[in-house]
């Protein structure tokens, strides 16, 4: 893809740099539609986990939740595919990873989706869970990979026939880096782990800060470079609109915005609404029709394109920009107006996620202006001071490299990491192999774990060497098949 130097029109006074819109750039970040009806048949079960499982001071426990499907399992030693929950309800992931669903049969597997505590239904105190940095103190990835390993246990030692199975973590997203992480922690319990679009490097000293971004844009690039630059140019734009005698309700007419645009802060958060939704359509950028964030067409990112693909300025660059935010929000039609008051896409475990990247999940995100986006500098010192004043904790900067390896991972075996070359999220994930049994896959044209998803006939060949290759991978850990 080719690479473009844009620039930028200095924001002024306006501080469009907001910390707390930083934190909200989890993996995930959107309103799970969990009243959509399963694809698929499962159970729904209950196992009770320890609050801390690392002290014991604190004896409380809470139900934890998992889906099972045993309809495709040999119980005579089939394996065990474990999906390790994201920071979400189970039952969206469950729906969302098809590929499971795909080989089940073919390997003759036991499906479990496990929930990650404080989302979903698992939440260990209740509606209190969120209550202040006291109750929130049990939610880390470390609790929560212990979680997984004694559901493993338990299901080894309560369902018939399982104790023999092989277990093989998976994971997309947050959950890839889960899957992982679980491999590395507790290699007894997991033999494997398929982490798709796990960003296990998307940390300090890891990977640089801008590397979101510049990808964002290149997947933009790949659509149309007069897209890229109208984007560019539409950040000054927009703040010449403030001031303006009627600017402020051009800008709210054009985005059907829900409530007025009324002040630079105002106008500071539909910046930043803007930004999360190109992120988010680099990283659903299918080829096919799919309802992941949002139902949206096949290519999102080249249909949002359509409408700046030739250079535009002033109000028609606005209108052109707000006609491709439409398309995002309202492909389907039934949007009456937009809120920027919420994430782009609304509220997946907004609180949970929130938390946890003011502890552990500190993942520096910057723009320098030479790519598409404005100047957005990573300021750890300020990100700290927000956390501490929204949950009065500090967060530990450096505790994931030192929990999980950083990039001293050649000691461990049997993970497959792949990535899509248009998920931005790609730039904090192992891109190259790393050793006979760390293996590394890049999909061209690939978007956020789309070799997780169910085969469609939409799919790329890309996508379906991809899952070839890491089904004959599978092979090799469970069955001793040389996988070519």
């Amino acid at each position: 893809m080719m690479m473009m130097t844009v620039e930028v029109v200095a924001m002024n006074e306006i501080t469009y740099a907001k910390l707390s819109h930083f934190r909200r750039l989890s993996p995930y970040n959107f309103k799970l539609r969990n009243n959509l009806p399963s694809a698929y048949s499962y159970k729904t079960q209950y196992i009770t986990q320890n609050i801390d499982h690392f002290g014991f001071d604190n004896g409380k426990a809470f139900q934890q939740r998992y889906l099972v499907a045993n309809q495709f399992w040999n119980n005579d030693g089939g394996p065990i595919f474990f999906y390790t929950g994201n920071e979400g309800d189970i039952t969206w992931f469950c729906n969302n990873t098809g590929f499971m669903w795909d080989i089940a049969s073919e390997f003759k597997a036991l499906l479990v989706f496990a929930e990650h505590r404080y989302y979903g239904t698992s939440l260990p105190y209740g509606s209190a869970s969120f209550t202040n940095s006291s109750t929130l103190n049990y939610l880390t990835a470390e609790q929560a990979l212990a979680d997984f390993a004694v559901l493993i246990k338990y299901l080894k030692q309560t369902i018939p026939g399982a104790g023999r199975s092989p277990v093989i973590a998976f994971g997309g997203s947050y959950g890839g880096m889960l899957s992982a992480w679980m491999r590395l922690k507790y290699p007894n319990l997991v033999l494997g782990a398929v982490a798709a679009s796990a960003p296990i490097w998307e940390f300090e000293g890891l990977s640089p800060c801008n590397s979101f971004f510049k990808i964002v844009q290149q997947t933009f690039m790949s659509a149309s470079d007069h897209c890229v630059a109208n984007i560019a140019n539409s950040w000054g734009t927009i703040q010449n609109f403030y001031g303006q005698s009627g600017g402020l309700e051009f800008l709210t007419s054009s985005f059907s915005l829900c409530k007025p645009l009324e002040s630079k802060y105002d106008l500071e958060d539909l910046m930043n609404w803007l930004v999360d939704i190109y992120g988010n359509l680099a990283m659903v950028d299918y080829p096919y029709p799919a309802s992941f964030l949002e139902p949206l067409p096949a290519w999102p990112v080249k249909e949002f394109c359509q409408y700046l693909s030739v250079p535009l300025s002033d109000k028609d660059l606005v209108v052109g920009l707000s006609n491709g935010v439409k398309m995002y929000f309202n492909y389907t039609g039934q949007a009456t107006c937009l809120n920027i008051s919420e994430s782009s896409t609304s509220s997946l475990g907004d609180m949970g996620w929130s938390y946890q990247s003011c502890t552990e999940m500190v993942m520096p995100m910057c723009s320098n202006g030479t790519t598409m986006f404005y100047n957005m500098p990573w300021d750890y010192t300020a990100y700290s001071v927000e956390c501490k004043n929204q949950w009065g904790i500090t967060p530990r900067e450096d505790w994931i490299s030192t929990q999980y390896w950083g990039k001293d991972i050649q000691s461990a075996t049997n993970i497959i990491f792949s990535n899509g070359q248009l998920d931005p999220w790609s730039g904090g994930g192992v891109l190259q192999t790393v050793s006979s049994s760390l293996i590394a896959i890049q999909i061209p044209y690939g978007a956020h774990h789309l070799d997780l998803r169910a085969a469609n006939p939409g799919d790329t060949a890309y996508v379906i060497e991809a899952r070839i290759q890491e089904k004959n991978i599978l092979k090799n850990w469970i069955y001793g098949i040389p996988s070519f």
